[in-house]
């Protein structure tokens, strides 16, 4: 029966004194450079004396890959028969019997012959790893099984191996290996990514332009979510308090007022500018709410989430203390409050309010905002 997510990350995350390291080279599309810059890789560390062996490398007929391949140790590769033809998957007992410092192994999304030791091979590098061996592996943004279908709208095709997010999550480095468009077009034309009489196919179909400037946006944006991961998981580790600004974060923070989508809006458009990630915060005071507070709430709501806002509900007895909280939690840059036309005593009530924010936040740019009148 296969493992689970949680079962897999189990067996991968014994004492961390026996855990191997895991290092992924991401790429936007075949061609890019990403085993070339994984054997490289493999070769350096193998000059600095580590035990470096190749468990599986796809040559695909390129030269620059299988010169810098024979530079390696490779272990044989397993011959298993399936249905009267003869075929060849990664040998992993064999490599964890040898035990090397660092494998390599290509196409972290290839799913094994049936007869093999595991289904997929990304459940191979997870054994590795947790025997303690440092692996190297490639993937593309296309194979990731959240980005899969995306990806079959935007070019049309099909991805039929695909390697769960959490693997590719897991790995301690995401490395992507970058190159624009239009050079990866020109490689493709000098025939050194497929054979030549596929390139103009290749071409006006999966390697068009438009395709490859959607596909390298997802990788970037991938490997910005990872860095972002490791940052967060830095500070949590460090009992880092402060916001460090690496990254706009901002939060808005809604009502069930009609007034509130002119706010959300307003957020939406500043997130855009200097394309930071954005929250709809909504504080649950424990009031009873009418019917038609609650609609309006829902519906800003959805109005937030169609303009790209994760939603957040926190419970409180004031608004300040639980949005201060989820600042410093989040780490959040800015924060957006909204101001209808309020005097008197009301008036006291919300400049008291901010103020408890204030004093209770990292510190945060906060933004008030003058809600139109209706």
């Amino acid at each position: 029966m296969p493992k689970t997510p949680e079962q897999w990350l189990e067996v991968a995350s014994p004492p961390k004194k026996v855990r191997g390291s895991f290092k992924v080279f991401l790429g936007y599309a075949p061609g890019v450079g990403k085993t070339f810059t994984m054997l490289s890789e493999a070769i350096r560390r193998s000059t600095r004396g580590e035990d470096v062996v190749v468990g599986v490398v796809e040559t695909h007929g390129r030269k620059a890959i299988a010169e810098l391949s024979e530079q390696l140790t490779a272990i044989p590769r397993k011959k298993i028969e399936y249905k009267g033809t003869p075929f060849e998957e990664m040998d992993t007992d064999a490599i964890l019997s040898r035990k090397p410092h660092v494998v390599v192994v290509d196409e972290l999304a290839h799913t094994n012959i049936p007869g093999s030791k595991h289904r997929k091979r990304y459940e191979d590098v997870l054994e590795l790893v947790a025997a303690g061996i440092d692996v190297l592996s490639t993937v593309n943004i296309q194979h990731l099984e959240s980005i899969a279908p995306t990806v079959g709208a935007i070019t049309g095709i099909k991805v039929r191996e695909t390697v769960p997010d959490w693997v590719v999550q897991s790995a301690e480095e995401a490395v992507m290996v970058d190159l624009t468009p239009e050079a990866l077009q020109n490689r493709m034309k000098r025939g050194d990514v497929y054979a030549t009489e596929k390139v103009d196919q290749a071409l006006r179909n999966f390697f068009r332009r438009g395709n490859l400037i959607a596909l390298r946006e997802l990788a970037l944006r991938q490997v910005a979510e990872q860095v972002d991961r490791t940052l967060e998981s830095y500070m949590e580790q460090k009992d880092i308090q402060e916001t460090w600004p690496v990254r706009e974060r901002i939060a808005v923070c809604i009502s069930p007022h009609p007034r509130t989508q002119y706010l959300i809006a307003r957020a939406a458009r500043m997130a855009r500018r200097v394309d930071a990630e954005l929250y709809a915060v909504y504080v649950d005071l424990g009031e009873d709410a009418d019917e038609e507070d609650r609609k309006t709430l829902e519906a800003n709501v959805q109005f937030a989430e169609s303009l790209g806002a994760t939603m957040v509900r926190l419970k409180g007895g004031n608004v300040a203390d639980p949005v201060a909280a989820f600042a410093r939690d989040k780490h959040i840059t800015q924060v957006i409050f909204g101001r209808s036309a309020v005097d008197g005593w009301r008036k006291f009530l919300y400049m008291n309010a901010i103020n408890r924010f204030l004093s209770q936040a990292p510190a945060v740019d906060v933004h008030i905002v003058t809600q139109e009148p209706d």
